[in-house]
């Protein structure tokens, strides 16, 4: 088992916005998840590699890192490896635990993702980009972010035709989980058993951003302010979560590169930026690729446009199919 040190360990995640630690949603549900489970961290930034799906991913000591896209996932292997707390522990049987999980992952997760990446007009700016893409180049932004968007309509079949109805779709089932989360909640403080559980972090964290991440135009936004011990329940959480959070011991730090074969297996590490300490000759090659990152991005941008341009010609010919905007 790896040696817990609270001031080695660091969860690395996207970069702080709308005054949340983050803005990702994944990220910060691991984040909550950790402070649930009162396990020491500090934390880290990374800007690039959007897209990448091993964020947020956690490094204790110089010898351990747990990704996100783990086969087990970050958190699991945290638990077998590190003896994080199991907040689920004797939960699992409850007969509610498996339909509330599965709103969440499905329904209510879903629903955060259609509004973020197809839910605003075009030329209008989703809190996506500043979440995300804000500190790369506007090519690439563009790009990754029509990428995703194309990804979600292909997830749920949105063509031009059937634009419409889907949405509907949608958001009602994001209306009928929250209808179902706010009667199963009640007064309570938390979702199961008046304690912390994995399934609270994951929809704190989607509450928080839809709160405070998505406008007041938002349409799911709207449904779920409609749901007055859901938005306390938020708050509350909110205020014991993240405005106690102490600052880390030597303040956060920003990865701005990272190895695209970066290993996931078990011992691992990742290059770490340490004060007074010369860079080892790992550190200065990653340090030497990054500085390529750009040139390489923007091939691929080109060579992403070229693609995509060739498959609307063909969709064009067609009976309809996917666009990049409506």
């Amino acid at each position: 088992m790896a040696e817990v040190n609270a001031n080695n360990n660091v969860l690395v995640v996207r970069k702080p916005c709308f005054d949340l630690p983050t803005g990702c949603p994944r990220c910060l549900s691991s984040y909550i998840y950790l402070r649930f489970a009162q396990f020491p961290f500090n934390l880290d930034f990374h800007l690039n590699y959007p897209d990448s799906d091993q964020i947020p991913y956690l490094e204790v000591g110089d010898d351990y890192v747990a990704y996100n896209n783990d086969k087990e996932g970050m958190i699991k292997c945290l638990k077998r490896d590190v003896g994080l707390a199991d907040l689920d522990s004797g939960l699992l049987l409850i007969p509610d635990w498996i339909s509330i999980k599965a709103m969440l992952t499905t329904w209510v997760a879903d629903a955060l993702s259609y509004e973020l990446w197809l839910g605003f007009e075009e030329g209008s700016s989703s809190p996506v980009h500043a979440i995300y893409y804000s500190d790369l180049p506007w090519p690439i932004r563009k790009v990754l972010f029509w990428k995703k968007a194309h990804w979600i309509k292909q997830k749920h079949g949105i063509t031009n035709e059937n634009t419409v109805i889907k949405k509907e779709e949608i958001y009602s089932r994001a209306n009928s989980a929250y209808e179902a989360l706010s009667k199963h909640l009640g007064q309570q403080n938390y979702l199961f058993e008046n304690r912390p559980s994995s399934l609270d972090a994951l929809f704190l964290a989607h509450g928080l951003v839809v709160l405070q991440a998505l406008p007041e135009s938002s349409m799911l936004r709207t449904k779920f302010l409609e749901y007055a011990n859901l938005v306390r329940y938020v708050e509350r959480c909110k205020t014991e979560l993240l405005r106690a959070t102490p600052p880390p011991s030597s303040g956060p730090q920003v990865h701005t590169y990272a190895s695209s074969s970066a290993s996931r297996s078990r011992p691992s590490s990742k290059p770490k930026s340490k004060p007074k300490r010369e860079k080892t000759q790992e550190e200065k090659t990653f340090k030497r690729r990054s500085k390529y990152f750009v040139i390489a991005q923007m091939v691929a941008v080109v060579v992403f446009i070229t693609l995509m341009t060739e498959v609307e010609l063909e969709v064009d010919d067609g009976d309809g199919g996917y666009g990049y905007l409506d």
